[in-house]
């Protein structure tokens, strides 16, 4: 029997009016050519702003739950494969995607501490192993600025939070200068995004 393939793609644009937007549905129509199952989680919809000022505790071990983490959670465990969409804002995820990460990587869901080797090095087990993933960003610079010169701070910084709860990395597919893109340069990006949604589906 065939297992179908789980892929959870979360949209972290602030606005839903977007051309990274527009990628994303184009890289939905590719998964959906093969034996996959898509869900999308938006961050715009999801209640974080109670999150930005907190006072509970020392550390994130102790955040309340909320209906919208549960479920983000949920999805996540459904997951084979996460894409996160958003645009680079000041060479990283905007303040919204980063923010999700926060509240969503906590003890007991997306890691566990074990006893520190030598009683000072820090030692976890990442919980979310056997997952995937894929970035696709926007931004007004082109990509070649963000590999050449600025060294991709914000895909650094995805990598080394994946794979500290344990998600591979896969792909990272940069998309600019959008702002000053021609018609025929955003159709080619879409069908760039069409085609790797067709790839990531793929087990």
């Amino acid at each position: 029997m065939t297992k179908t393939k789980h892929i959870l793609i979360i949209k972290g644009h602030p606005r839903e009016k977007s051309f990274c937007n527009d990628l994303v549905e184009q890289y939905k129509i590719g998964v959906e050519t093969n034996n996959t199952e898509v869900k999308i989680l938006n961050l715009k919809d999801l209640e974080l702003e109670q999150w930005l000022k907190y006072d509970w505790g020392n550390n994130h071990d102790s955040v309340p739950a909320s209906k919208d983490l549960d479920a983000s959670k949920e999805l996540i465990k459904w997951s084979d494969h996460i894409v996160f969409a958003y645009p680079t804002y000041w060479a990283g995820p905007p303040a919204l995607v980063k923010l999700f990460l926060e509240m969503i990587i906590v003890t007991g869901f997306a890691f566990k501490y074990k006893k520190p080797f030598f009683g000072k090095i820090p030692h976890w087990n990442g919980l979310l192993k056997g997952r995937t993933a894929t970035v696709m960003s926007t931004m007004d610079a082109p990509s070649i600025v963000m590999h050449l010169i600025d060294r991709d701070p914000g895909g650094k910084m995805m990598n080394d939070i994946l794979r500290f709860v344990g998600i591979k990395l896969k792909n990272k597919y940069y998309f600019g200068s959008v702002v000053m893109s021609t018609e025929k340069k955003r159709e080619k990006w879409l069908k760039k995004a069409f085609l790797a949604g067709k790839k990531d589906s793929r087990f």
